[in-house]
């Protein structure tokens, strides 16, 4: 379960799933909700509209863990490092998420983005 939901969460980063919204539409679900690391609050769908056509910034996931609340519930922790990219510098934050099994998959249903202070 681990090693899938690292992989989950390291597509969600991804250029080609961000650009892709029926891959985005299928990892989010219905109800979920993002308390981002800039203090806005997304929406699924809010997220499937704006998301893709945000500039990509490469991203790199340490410190991976996972906590299995239920069986068909995990809580993800780990750290994130945006890359710097034209005039975005690189940045930090601490990252949960909330994913949940269903229908034979993960479904991410709440995510939320701290950030470091440089």
């Amino acid at each position: 379960m681990a090693v899938q939901l690292q992989a989950l969460e390291a597509a969600l980063q991804s250029q080609a799933v961000r650009a892709d919204g029926a891959r985005l539409a299928a990892l989010l679900a219905d109800e979920f909700v993002e308390f981002g690391s800039s203090g806005h609050v997304w929406t699924r769908a809010a997220t499937l509209s704006d998301l893709p056509a945000q500039p990509f910034c490469a991203r790199s996931i340490s410190d991976f863990q996972v906590r299995q609340l239920a069986a068909d519930a995990a809580f993800v922790t780990y750290r994130s490092l945006r890359h710097a990219s034209g005039a975005l510098p690189a940045s930090a934050s601490l990252r949960s998420s909330l994913w949940k099994w269903r229908d034979g998959r993960w479904q991410l249903v709440f995510h939320q983005g701290t950030p470091i202070p440089g």
